[in-house]
């Protein structure tokens, strides 16, 4: 059983907050939690990219995420490109693109290679890490795996299961066969229903070496054995 400092833990989590109603005072919390407890980055949606920025520009070490073609991911390659550089400039560092969902289900394989290309390239030209959203609540097995290859092929840094929108979350099962197919070296990230610190350490055990949740205070409180606070956003 992995075993972790809440600090440990800390530096897994994106702390994330994607609601479309999410206000300018609701992301200012979020990023003074990061802050506070040292979270591998804030992932928010494109428009708060620059407010986070600004916020927590003496923190190098807390990323800035956003994501990209979200949630759906059945934006053009073009746009998701675009958008992705329009975030980079705002001062994004990691991009979490969702995949062409539609594309992989007809087996148009150089649709979803193109449109994964297209964010990595931009991301890395930029020095950002780059992460492949396959929302795997809506994919077989086979279309996971397949994913999961077109994803590598692509030169992305992670897969990562769902976007938290979607009809189901990270499940240990997902991880354990994303981690399969990818190998040792790339990163997966379980997110969607991530939401204790029981979660988090079923998901690392799994094979997970990044988690996005909401819940992210939750979980370094349960881990310290502290008085859970209730946040703005208690859930993804």
């Amino acid at each position: 059983m992995i075993t972790l400092s809440g600090a440990d833990i800390a530096r897994l989590i994106d702390h994330t907050l994607l609601k479309p109603e999410a206000s300018r005072e609701q992301i200012a919390r979020l990023c003074d939690e990061a802050r506070r407890f040292c979270f591998a980055s804030v992932c928010v949606n494109p428009v708060y990219v620059k407010p986070c920025a600004e916020l927590l520009h003496d923190l190098p070490d807390i990323k800035i995420c956003t994501v990209i073609g979200f949630p759906l991911g059945a934006t053009l390659p073009e746009v998701k490109a675009y958008e992705t550089e329009q975030a980079l400039a705002n001062g994004a560092t990691e991009i979490d693109m969702v995949q062409q969902i539609g594309a992989l289900k007809s087996h148009n394989y150089d649709l979803v290679r193109h449109d994964i290309c297209g964010v990595v390239e931009a991301s890395h030209a930029h020095g950002a890490l780059c992460k492949v959203i396959l929302e795997t609540g809506l994919l077989t097995d086979e279309e996971k795996e397949i994913s999961c290859q077109i994803a590598q092929e692509a030169g992305a840094d992670f897969v990562k299961t769902s976007t938290g929108f979607g009809p189901g979350g990270a499940t240990s099962e997902d991880i354990i066969l994303m981690r399969r197919v990818v190998g040792p070296t790339m990163g997966v990230k379980a997110s969607g229903g991530v939401r204790t610190y029981a979660d988090v350490l079923t998901m690392l055990e799994a094979g997970a070496t990044r988690i996005g949740a909401s819940a992210g205070v939750k979980i370094i409180e349960e881990s310290l054995g502290q008085k859970v606070a209730k946040t703005l956003h208690d859930s993804y």
